[in-house]
C-alpha cells in the first residue's frame, strides 16, 4: 500500500515517473532542506517495446496493459499540485506513430503531461540519478544503462556528463528479434552478438578509449544479472568478464527461456533476461570492461535531481541555450532588450490569454533569446535557419516538444504568420504557441532599430483572436517608420486569422 502524505508536506513533495519500453517507474520524493528523501517508488514490467508493430502502432493488449498500470500511478499523484510532476517517455514512446491515440490516451489517464525525450537526453538524466548515487569524488566514470529499447553509454565526471550516446539495443527490442520463439542457442546468440556489435562501432573507439576509470551500470538488465551471477557464485561483486561470460554459455547450454532456472531471476524477467545478457555482453566485449558496479539509481532519480535543479536556477536548459547563444554569435544586447518587452506584453494579457503558467514565460524568454541565431547561416530567411537548427539540435534539458515549440516561434517571429508550422504540433499546444509567439513578433517589431535608446513598450489587450495596442498620445504619428511595421504585421496576422488594431 503506498504512503500517503500529510497536506501540510505536499508542497515539498516531487514525483517522477520514467515510461520505458520494459518498466513503468514510479518515484515519488520530499526535499528537506535542500536534501531528497525518497518516500515511495512504484515499478510495473509493462513491456511497452513488445507491442510496437511494424507499423509503429501499439498492439491493443499491450496498450491496455499500460494504461492500468497508468490509472494506478495516477492515484498515487492526485494529491501533488501538476508542477510538482513530470512524466518522460523514452524509446518505445519515441517510435508510436503520432496516428496512434495512445500517447493523448495516456495522458488522460495519467492526468498529467507526457514528455518525449531524445535518447541522448535520457542519457544524460540517467547518468545525473546514477551520479547522485555516488561518491563524490574527481574520477571519470563511464555509466551503462540497458533499457528495452536502447542502451545509454555515458562518460561524466561528477554530475557533469562529458560524452553520452543512445544505441538502439535494449532486452525487449533484442529479445524479441533474436529469442522470439523463446529458443536460446549459440546461433541466435552469436547473430545479436553481432548486431550489438554494429550499433556500437561507430561509438566504440570514443568510449572504449575514453578517460575512464570505472564502469557502472542501472538499470533492471543490468542488477538482474548482477543479481544472478553474484547468486551462482560466478561473482563476489558486481560484474565481470568472466561471469558474464559463465551467464551466457549457461543461457545457451540450458537452450530455453522457458528452462531458465537461475537464482536471483525473477519470473517476470525470464523473458527479456537473453536480450539483456546479450546487449551487456557486447558493451562488455566491444568497450573494454573487465569489472562494472551496479548502481541502484537511474533514470527516474535523474528526472528527481533534474526537477530539484530546475527548482534552484540549475536549469539545464539554461545552460544549453547559453552554450547555443556563443556558439552562433547572438547579439545578446538585442535579445535582452526584445525579451523584457516580450514579458511585458505577457505580463499584460497573460490572464485573457490563459498563460498565467510559468512555462510560458520560460518559453517566450527562452525564444527572444535564441530567435535570431539562423543570422549566422544567412540573413535571407534566417528565421528558417534558426528554426531549423533549434529543432535538429542536440539541446540538453528540452523535451521534443519543447524543442518542436521553441523552433516554431523562431519560425513564426518575423515575415508571413507560419499557420502551417503551429498546425503541426501536438492540438494542446496550438492555441498557446501561436500566441506567445504573437507577444515575441511584437517585440521583435518594436526593437527593429536596434538601438539601445529606450522606447514605449504599448499596453495591450487581448481576447481571443483579438489584439490592441494602444501607444502614449501622438506617439504614432510621430513615428510613421512604426506606423507602416505595424500595418504590415496587421496584414501578416490577418492572414493568419488574427485581428490586430493599433492606436
Amino acid at each position: 500500500m503506498t504512503q500517503q502524505l500529510p497536506e501540510a508536506d505536499l508542497e515539498e513533495t516531487i514525483a517522477a515517473i520514467d515510461l520505458g519500453s520494459n518498466s513503468f517507474h514510479l518515484i515519488v520524493a520530499r526535499v528537506i532542506d535542500g536534501q531528497l528523501q525518497i518516500i515511495d517508488k512504484m515499478k510495473e514490467m509493462v513491456r511497452l517495446g513488445e507491442g510496437l508493430t511494424a507499423d509503429k502502432r501499439l498492439d491493443p493488449v499491450v496498450a491496455e496493459r499500460a494504461l492500468s498500470c497508468l490509472n494506478r500511478f495516477s492515484q498515487r499523484l492526485r494529491p501533488l499540485p501538476p508542477e510538482n510532476v513530470r512524466v518522460v517517455g523514452t524509446n518505445t514512446m519515441r517510435q508510436i506513430h503520432p496516428a496512434d491515440n495512445f500517447h493523448s490516451l495516456a495522458e488522460k489517464a495519467l492526468r498529467h503531461p507526457i514528455e518525449i525525450i531524445a535518447g541522448r537526453e535520457e542519457a544524460r538524466l540517467v547518468y545525473l540519478g546514477v551520479a547522485h548515487g555516488l561518491a563524490a569524488d574527481n574520477d571519470n566514470r563511464l555509466v551503462v544503462d540497458i533499457g528495452g529499447g536502447s542502451t545509454e553509454l555515458i562518460i561524466g565526471q561528477g554530475y557533469q556528463p562529458l560524452e553520452r550516446e543512445s544505441l538502439h539495443m535494449g532486452c525487449v527490442s533484442m529479445s524479441r528479434r533474436y529469442f522470439s520463439d523463446g529458443k536460446i542457442t549459440s546461433q541466435s546468440m552469436r547473430a545479436v552478438m553481432l548486431a550489438c556489435a554494429i550499433e556500437i562501432r561507430p561509438v566504440r573507439n570514443e568510449f572504449r578509449d575514453g578517460d575512464w576509470s570505472r564502469a557502472i551500470g542501472s538499470s533492471g538488465s543490468i542488477k538482474s544479472i548482477r543479481d544472478v551471477v553474484i547468486a551462482q557464485g560466478w561473482s563476489e561483486s558486481g560484474i565481470t568478464r568472466s561471469s558474464l561470460q559463465k551467464l551466457t554459455d549457461h543461457l545457451v547450454e540450458v537452450g530455453s527461456v522457458e528452462a531458465l532456472s537461475l537464482k536471483g531471476l525473477s519470473e517476470e524477467r525470464k523473458p527479456v533476461f537473453a536480450g539483456g545478457v546479450a546487449v551487456l555482453s557486447a558493451v562488455f566485449e566491444h568497450i573494454g570492461i573487465d569489472h562494472m558496479e551496479v548502481s541502484s539509481e537511474a533514470l527516474r532519480e535523474g528526472l528527481i535531481y533534474d526537477m530539484i535543479g530546475r527548482s534552484q536556477d540549475e536549469d539545464a536548459r539554461e545552460r544549453t541555450l547559453k552554450t547555443l547563444i556563443k556558439r552562433y554569435n547572438v547579439d545578446q544586447d538585442q535579445s535582452k532588450r526584445i525579451e523584457e518587452t516580450a514579458l511585458n506584453l505577457l505580463d499584460q494579457v497573460k490572464r485573457s490569454w490563459q498563460l498565467e503558467v510559468p512555462k510560458y514565460s520560460a518559453m517566450l524568454t527562452w525564444a527572444a533569446k535564441v530567435h535570431e541565431i539562423g543570422l549566422t547561416v544567412a540573413h535571407s530567411q534566417f528565421q528558417k535557419h534558426g528554426a531549423y537548427l533549434i529543432e535538429n539540435s542536440d539541446l540538453s534539458g528540452f523535451s521534443r516538444q519543447e524543442q518542436r515549440v521553441l523552433s516554431a516561434m523562431v519560425r513564426g517571429h518575423r515575415r508571413k504568420f507560419p499557420s502551417s508550422v503551429f498546425e503541426q504540433l501536438p492540438s494542446e499546444v496550438v492555441t498557446c504557441t501561436k500566441h506567445l509567439c504573437i507577444l515575441l513578433r511584437l517585440a521583435v517589431l518594436s526593437h527593429r532599430a536596434r538601438s539601445a535608446v529606450a522606447k514605449p513598450t504599448p499596453r495591450i489587450e487581448a481576447e481571443d483572436n483579438r489584439i490592441s495596442l494602444v501607444f502614449p498620445e501622438d506617439w504614432i504619428e510621430h513615428h510613421p517608420l512604426t506606423r507602416a511595421e505595424l500595418e504590415q504585421e496587421a496584414n501578416y496576422l490577418d492572414a493568419a486569422g488574427f485581428l490586430l488594431r493599433f492606436s
